[in-house]
């Protein structure tokens, strides 16, 4: 591989720039925070990137320690890419750069492309302090979620979707959240609008107001849905 490129600079963040500054990075730890991904489906919810600069970051992700490549056994033979620990260590930040980016988001533009699971980092933002399993029907698509989890790497197996659905035990057992209907009992079930869920996304509305206003309704027995309903 060439040699990486570097500010040159003795900084912390001019060390992690070095290997998330380029474009199109951080936004493919944002899909592998779902779990592990073969290469055609990062290309298909990543539209605009090209197919040698999304081999290239992943190369380069690769050589940095931000993520692994593995092949599925039999009957998937099938490569598949996955955060390592030091890659999903980057939740938080991209979950900071949402938060900062809230007000930029404006009214979306008619070249906007939007993905179902997009949504789900801001979602987890709104249900901060909250734990548990999650399952969000919009018009855009069905995902889930996991509220009060953290990434683990490695876990979980490729579907027919490319997403993964979670391993074990919860909270911080598996992917932060996946594409479909959340894979066992969730906790709470939350029927939006893309509309809702847009204002939600850019802080313009809180998820409780959201409820509270009949915008979002929340169905379910576990104490989550509860809580949704009551706040």
């Amino acid at each position: 591989m060439p040699p990486r490129r570097s500010y040159d600079q003795y900084c912390s963040a001019a060390r992690a720039l070095d290997s998330v500054g380029d474009r199109w990075t951080l936004l493919i730890v944002r899909e592998l925070l779902a779990g592990p991904r073969r290469y055609t489906d990062l290309h298909a919810d990543l539209p605009g990137v090209s197919t040698d600069v999304l081999a290239s970051r992943l190369r380069d992700m690769e050589r940095d320690g931000l993520t692994t490549r593995r092949r599925l056994p039999p009957p998937g033979a099938a490569h598949v890419y996955e955060l390592t620990a030091r890659g999903a260590a980057l939740l938080p930040v991209l979950q900071a750069l949402g938060a900062w980016g809230e007000e930029a988001l404006g009214e979306r533009r008619p070249t906007d492309a939007v993905r179902a699971h997009w949504f789900a980092l801001p979602l987890l933002r709104a249900l901060d302090g909250e734990t548990g399993l999650v399952e969000v029907r919009l018009d855009e698509g069905v995902f889930h979620l996991r509220a009060g989890a953290s990434p683990v790497h490695g876990v979980g197996s490729a579907d027919g979707g490319g997403l993964v659905q979670g391993g074990g035990g919860f909270p911080g057992d598996g992917p932060v959240y996946g594409d479909g209907p959340a894979d066992g009992e969730p906790d709470a079930v939350l029927s939006l609008d893309t509309d809702t869920c847009t204002a939600v996304s850019r802080g313009d509305l809180a998820l409780t107001e959201a409820v509270r206003a009949g915008r979002v309704v929340v169905t379910g027995d576990g104490p989550l849905a509860k809580r949704l309903r009551e706040a």
